[in-house]
């Protein structure tokens, strides 16, 4: 009986082992994706899908969009981690990601990332149009071979890095037309515009972790920050019209006009506090603004959309 016990508490702790590696293992892979980045963009791409037809969605198409922009998303996030595994080592932010901190293996990594984005592209070509699998391997390629190498030798890499950022709407839009119109133009700008200054607040916040691991950011010989805020006031500044484009290509109405002109006006006085304040407090309130502005405007685009 006593023998019994014990093998009985062996398989136990050996289910519990493996328990925590699957754990262990679906949480590295969340990590590796960038899960909540991967989803920002998923929803951005339904976004531009539904914009691009309005009147009625083809679900079916729509699903194998999301699954191939899914999977090129996710490939892209691990590649730029693979490519920057030995500098996010020294930053405490992401010491703990699964590469710098061990618990992956840099080749199977590389190859899994490599097969995803391979798989994304061709899911596109086949179940969804070939314009689609062309500007998903374009976002694909500029994130992981250009904007990700930028980051070491030129602040302009945040201004690179929001092209395929912006990219994802005019996926899901390109997906529901099967053409790039001046609708698409605008998404891409206005991806492109909000992305600045989210970017300069998180650059500001983790400024001394970036110019520790060698990062070229903006922040880098900003120390009172008066560069980093001026930009971020600008861009926000810039994004308050373009943000308005919808209304003007026929995409919303008039109720989305003047809705994402207060989103808008909201948006440029969190960037014109920290612009005046440059502190750690009005950085957060900067990028927590930037985080709400989105939803918002998409989602009032969507709701006011001209069928």
């Amino acid at each position: 009986m006593k023998g019994e016990g014990i093998a009985g508490a062996a398989v136990i702790a050996e289910e519990k082992a493996q328990i925590v590696e699957k754990q262990s293992l679906l949480s590295d892979i969340s990590e590796l994706v960038k899960l909540r980045l991967t989803l920002f963009n998923l929803m951005t791409t339904l976004a531009g899908f539904y914009l691009g037809n309005p009147s009625g969605v083809n679900w079916p198409l729509l699903l194998h969009t999301l699954c191939g922009t899914a999977l090129v998303a996710g490939s892209a996030s691990a590649l730029n981690q693979f490519i920057e595994r030995d500098l996010d080592g020294r930053m405490r932010r992401t010491a703990t990601r699964p590469l710098p901190a061990g618990r992956r293996k840099p080749g199977e990594v590389l190859v899994w990332s490599l097969l995803a984005g391979i798989a994304g592209i061709a899911w596109l070509a086949l179940f969804v149009n070939s314009l689609t699998a062309i500007i998903a391997a374009l976002t694909l390629l500029s994130y992981v071979l250009v904007y990700t190498p930028m980051k070491t030798w030129s602040t302009l890499n945040t201004l690179v890095g929001a092209v395929p950022g912006a990219l994802p709407p005019v996926i899901g839009f390109v997906a529901a037309r099967e053409e790039v119109g001046p609708q698409a133009y605008a998404l891409f700008a206005i991806l492109f515009f909000w992305q600045i200054p989210h970017f300069l607040a998180i650059a500001w916040l983790y400024r001394d972790d970036y110019r520790n691991a060698g990062f070229k950011m903006i922040t880098g010989d900003d120390p009172k920050g008066d560069k980093t805020s001026r930009h971020a006031l600008l861009t926000a500044a810039a994004l308050l019209p373009i943000g308005l484009l919808p209304t003007v290509f026929g995409i919303a109405g008039k109720a989305y006009f003047w809705g994402a002109l207060v989103i808008g006006a909201g948006f440029c006085w969190a960037a014109w506090r920290f612009a005046s304040r440059r502190d750690t407090a009005s950085a957060r309130a900067l990028f927590w603004s930037s985080i709400l502005y989105l939803p918002l405007i998409l989602g009032l685009m969507a709701y006011d959309a001209v069928k």
